[in-house]
């Protein structure tokens, strides 16, 4: 894997050995979700924003696949129709590219947007919220890859994109409690010194346990304000990682 330049849209982006791509936006792209719209906004503007996007990434303008997101554990597979002729294909939190030549992406504003690739062939991105992460969502991504790895010495490498840090999701006491039984290292504080849960270091977790490489995005969607946070700004919009081979 080799990382690459970011240009402006995009606030981390890079390519593996297979030629496949990894990009996380930034608020610079614009909004990318259909249904999270600022009060100025249509959802002709989020259209025109990610044809924008495509164009610049060098996928074919409206064939990204997305799905619509339930903050569940349910993994699809990509179909032959990208968001231009369908706004998604289905109800999930995350997708896979048997074959890797799908561009997928998943919307994200305070979650997790965990993009994998393979030296086998598929790809797949997910969402990684808390619901989803405590659920099972990255393992349930990890066993679908896997089953497409015949002879079982394929490699999977995972990169967890900008999120919500465990000094800013500030949660109540009993939350942090019950999630840290089963992972004690998602137990935080705030800097302002209250309770909290650290997703991104519960994913790291989670996929270093499943042998999974894995490269963790070290911005914090609260803070940046390059990034879309649903707790700073609620209803503003979403930014989008994206997996795809141009």
């Amino acid at each position: 894997m080799c990382q690459i330049s970011s240009s402006k849209p995009l606030i981390y982006q890079h390519r593996t050995d297979t030629g496949h791509q990894v990009g996380f936006t930034s608020a610079e792209a614009g909004n990318m979700s259909m249904t999270v719209l600022a009060q100025s906004e249509t959802s002709q503007d989020t259209a025109d924003n990610r044809r924008e996007l495509e164009r610049k990434l060098g996928i074919a303008p409206g064939t990204t696949q997305f799905v619509s997101q339930i903050h569940s554990t349910t993994v699809l597979a990509a179909g032959d129709r990208g968001w231009a002729q369908q706004d998604t294909i289905g109800e999930g939190d995350a997708i896979i590219s048997p074959d890797g030549t799908d561009p997928i992406a998943i919307l994200v504003a305070d979650c997790l947007p965990v993009a994998f690739t393979t030296d086998y062939g598929p790809t797949a991105i997910a969402h990684a919220g808390r619901v989803g992460l405590l659920g099972g969502i990255l393992q349930n991504t990890v066993q679908r890859l896997r089953a497409y790895d015949d002879d079982g010495t394929g490699k999977i490498q995972a990169i967890i994109g900008p999120g919500i840090c465990g000094q800013c999701y500030e949660v109540p006491e009993s939350m942090r409690t019950e999630a840290s039984r089963e992972h004690p290292e998602i137990a935080s504080v705030t800097s302002w010194d209250t309770a909290s849960l650290d997703l991104p270091a519960t994913a790291e977790r989670i996929l270093q346990a499943a042998n999974i490489d894995v490269h963790r995005v070290a911005e914090c969607t609260y803070t940046n304000q390059q990034l879309y946070s649903h707790r700073r700004e609620p209803g503003i919009g979403r930014i989008a990682g994206f997996v795809w081979k141009p």
